[in-house]
């Protein structure tokens, strides 16, 4: 399924990467930042969402990257040029993410950051919608979210435009060992 989904995901203009391990993942992920020039300044600052992702790893260690945020508020959201958060979901026949995004800091970094960095385990791709729907409770998911590549509008004189209503770029990171089966 990660196959249909990436084409999918790609013909939506998202950039979609595969990593066996959450150590190779990070790697990649601190690497693309430094050459996407992050730093400690506004719009050039990263801010990193909670998540499962960040379990066993030395955030410590993070925080001390120049422009490597933890704490999401609103202001930091709304300065930030990345944002990194975890999706609980991904559809493969339409290239969607799927987010529980109940809590306010996962909808902050997804949809105010002008490159949003999505991590997602592997173990998590769904066929389709009902495959999702039936996994769903609505009292544990009361706000769900869902990306299908960046942001884009077509309602300006029928012009298509990029990043109007959110990110501009969506940069999709597949972790196997993440597990799934949320």
């Amino acid at each position: 399924m990660y196959e249909q989904f990436k084409a999918r995901a790609v013909g939506v203009s998202a950039e979609v990467f595969r990593f066996v391990t959450k150590s190779a993942a990070l790697s990649w992920l601190l690497a693309f930042l430094q050459k996407e020039g992050l730093a400690d300044t506004p719009q050039t600052s990263a801010l990193w969402a909670e998540s499962s992702f960040l379990d066993g790893l030395d955030v410590d260690a993070l925080k001390m990257i120049a422009g490597l945020k933890f704490e999401v508020t609103r202001e930091l959201a709304a300065e930030a040029r990345f944002g990194i958060s975890q999706m609980d979901w991904a559809l493969a026949d339409t290239g969607s993410l799927v987010q529980n995004s109940t809590a306010m800091e996962q909808r902050l970094v997804s949809s105010l950051s002008t490159i949003h960095i999505a991590l997602v385990p592997t173990a998590a791709i769904l066929p389709d919608m009902p495959s999702l729907l039936s996994r769903m409770n609505p009292k544990e998911n009361p706000y769900i979210a869902m990306i299908t590549g960046p942001s884009r509008t077509a309602d300006i004189e029928r012009v298509l435009t990029i990043g109007v209503h959110g990110p501009e770029r969506l940069v999709i990171v597949f972790v196997d060992e993440l597990g799934g089966g949320f």
